[in-house]
């Protein structure tokens, strides 16, 4: 069994590859969204997520910061927020598995679009300060993954220290009055904090993206874009079935998560990305409904 699932995800993903899913490069969203909408994420400003929902939903947007990811969806469900934008997948950290796991446990959410961002870490410090007198650096779990091989070859006595969030790590060193300490963040974070650049592109290759969900309450579009979200609940030896019903609809693996349900060894929830070359059909998502474990968040099309 666990030989047939890998020949299938296999095949799935060279599809994917060989057909192209996603919205060409700079094309705005099918979907319209209010221009006045409330965008909730994980700030505080200057995060890689606010450059991300700017980017989705333009300069005439209300943007709130929030301290953590959950915080940000549970806006939705509170109305403060219309829209919530959070981290999925980074090129090289993997899955941002504490907000894989938020958005599992939103129950009454639906994902209305995505944002593939480019990702180009910066090394920031105090004006003064030095690559070479570095002592601590901090950033997000992510920022820290990605930029570890650059640390290691120039700054290799520095600490790494883990914060909220990229723009959190700058702030926390702008507030210090240390030369010692460092962050890894957005570029534009320097400039808002008050920071020096000490080094660019810090992350260990330029290929370097994150996946970013745009979350609503609103009830899940059933058309109008090429990549759909489902989320199952199953055994791992179910998956299998799951993914031969996607193939069987016309469905292609674009990505997939798991993460343990916390019930039993070996029960766990997937977040399953799937796409259409030139759109999804009301028929494909009717011929996959059967299939109980699975959960419909959306059709979107990807902004990147």
């Amino acid at each position: 069994m666990k030989r047939t699932l890998l020949c299938l995800l296999a095949a799935a993903l060279l599809l994917t590859a060989l057909a192209g899913c996603g919205a060409p490069g700079g094309e705005a969203p099918k979907r319209t969204f209010p221009a006045d909408a409330a965008v909730s994420y994980l700030g505080p400003a200057g995060t890689y997520t606010e450059s991300a929902a700017r980017r989705f939903f333009g300069d005439g947007a209300l943007y709130q910061p929030r301290a953590t990811v959950p915080d940000a969806i549970a806006d939705l469900a509170s109305g403060a927020a219309d829209y919530a934008v959070i981290p999925q997948e980074n090129t090289l950290g993997g899955a941002v598995v504490a907000y894989v796991d938020a958005l599992i446990a939103a129950r009454s959410v639906s994902v209305a679009g995505e944002i593939i961002l480019p990702i180009s870490q910066t090394l920031m410090a105090l004006p003064g300060a030095t690559v070479e007198g570095i002592r601590t650096v901090y950033s997000h779990t992510q920022g820290l993954v990605q930029s570890a091989a650059w640390r290691a070859q120039h700054m290799p006595l520095a600490a790494a220290e883990e914060a909220a969030s990229t723009a959190a790590a700058a702030q926390k060193v702008a507030e210090s009055g240390d030369l010692t300490l460092a962050a890894v963040a957005a570029p534009g974070a320097a400039a808002l904090y008050g920071l020096e650049v000490l080094a660019e592109d810090v992350q260990i290759t330029d290929t370097n993206k994150t996946r970013f969900y745009v979350l609503t309450t609103e009830a899940p579009a059933r058309s109008g874009g090429e990549h759909a979200v489902f989320l199952a609940g199953c055994e791992a030896g179910r998956l299998d079935d799951i993914i031969v019903a996607l193939h069987r609809a016309g469905f292609e693996l674009a990505a997939l998560h798991d993460r343990p349900a916390g019930t039993a060894l070996g029960d766990y929830n997937y977040v399953i990305e799937v796409c259409v070359p030139g759109g999804i059909a009301e028929k494909q998502l009717r011929a996959v409904e059967q299939e109980e474990a699975l959960r419909f968040l959306g059709c979107f099309d990807v902004l990147e």
